[in-house]
C-alpha cells in the first residue's frame, strides 16, 4: 500500500495535494528557510514533539544550522538557547562545543559536509550518522581527511581550468560544466564549489548568476540505477546579485531554475542557492531558457 510521507525541510516548498503527504516545512508557518531554520532544526523540533526526551539531540539541529550564513537566528537561535540551558552545548571562543563529544559545532559541520558530499558513494552518509550519534573516531577522521584531500585536488584542477578558459557567459548568467571531474563524489560537491566560486572576485562577475554542471553517476547507493543520463546544476548568487534579489530587482536562484527547467527538470532551493537535476542533453537549453526568462522579465 501507499505509505504516509512526512516532509521536514527548509527549501522553498511546493503545494502538496496528496492526502498521504504531510509537508511540515516551517515556511508554511511564516518562517524563512534562508535565515530562520534549517532542515535539521525542522527535523529536531518534530522529533521533540514525538518524544520530549529527544531534547538531548538539539546539537544536531545546531550542526545543520551551521550552513546558514550570519549565525543562529530565528528558530535556530531558540534551539541554541535551549541547548545552552540544558548543557548540551557550551560556548567556546566564537563558537560552541558539543559537551558530550568535546567537539566544536563548526568542525563537526565541516566534517559532515565532506562525508556526505565527497563520500556519498563510499559509505560517507552512514559514517556521518554514526558520528552524529556516537561522536568522531579515528576511522571517521581518517576517512574525512582522505576525502577532503581528493575534493581539494579536484577543486584546484577545476579552478585552474576556469582561470585559463573563463566561464561561459550570457547577459545575466555565467556558467561552466565540470563534466566527470568529480566522478566518484556526490552531487553536493558542485554546489559547494559554486559557493566557493562566488567569492572569487577576480574570476566571476558579481552581478551574474553562477551555474555549474556536473554529470551524475548512474548508481544511487542502496536504491539502484538511474534510467537515463542525468546532470546536476547548482546555482549561486554573488554578493552584488544578492542585493538585487533582496531589493526585488532580480528573481531568486530557485525561481530561475524552476522556470528554466519546466518540462524536463526537478529544481529546488532558495533565493541565493538552488539546484536542478536534468537530462544531460538539456544543459544548454536550461541556460537558454534561464536567460530568456531573465531578459524578458527583468
Amino acid at each position: 500500500g501507499r505509505n504516509l510521507v512526512i516532509i521536514l525541510d527548509h527549501h522553498d516548498p511546493k503545494p502538496a495535494n496528496d492526502p498521504k503527504v504531510y509537508d511540515l516545512n516551517l515556511e508554511h508557518f511564516g518562517f524563512k528557510g534562508e535565515t530562520d531554520f534549517s532542515g535539521a532544526t525542522c527535523s529536531y523540533l518534530f522529533s521533540k514533539i514525538l518524544n520530549p526526551k529527544n531534547s538531548d539531540l538539539s546539537y544536531l539541529a545546531l550542526i545543520g544550522s551551521s550552513e546558514i550564513p550570519g549565525g543562529f537566528s530565528g528558530l535556530n537561535k531558540v534551539v541554541l538557547e535551549e541547548s545552552l540551558k540544558n548543557g548540551i552545548v557550551k560556548p567556546i571562543r566564537k563558537t560552541f562545543e558539543i559537551v558530550r563529544f568535546g567537539v566544536k559545532i563548526d568542525k563537526f559541520f565541516s566534517m559532515l559536509q565532506i562525508l556526505g558530499a565527497a563520500g556519498y558513494y563510499e559509505g560517507g552518509p552512514a559514517l556521518g550518522i554514526e558520528a552524529c550519534l556516537n561522536g568522531l573516531n579515528e576511522e571517521i577522521e581518517r576517512k574525512v581527511e582522505e576525502l577532503e584531500n581528493r575534493r581539494k585536488a579536484t577543486n584546484k584542477r577545476l579552478l585552474a581550468i576556469l582561470y585559463r578558459q573563463g566561464l561561459k557567459e550570457t547577459r545575466h548568467i555565467q556558467w561552466f560544466d565540470a563534466g566527470d571531474l568529480y566522478r566518484g563524489m556526490g552531487s553536493k560537491v558542485i554546489g559547494q564549489f559554486c559557493s566557493f566560486l562566488s567569492y572569487q572576485t577576480r574570476l566571476i562577475k558579481p552581478n551574474k548568476y553562477i551555474i555549474g554542471f556536473m554529470n551524475l553517476q548512474p548508481e544511487i547507493p542502496g536504491w539502484g540505477r538511474l534510467r537515463q543520463s542525468l546532470s546536476k546544476a547548482s546555482a549561486r548568487t554573488p554578493r552584488a546579485l544578492k542585493k538585487l534579489i533582496e531589493d526585488g530587482k532580480m528573481p531568486g536562484a530557485v525561481e530561475v531554475l524552476v522556470e528554466a527547467s519546466k518540462g524536463f527538470g526537478i529544481a529546488d532551493g532558495h533565493e541565493y542557492a538552488a539546484n536542478v537535476v536534468l537530462p544531460r542533453d538539456k544543459r544548454e537549453e536550461l541556460i537558454e531558457r534561464a536567460e530568456r526568462f531573465l531578459s524578458e522579465n527583468f
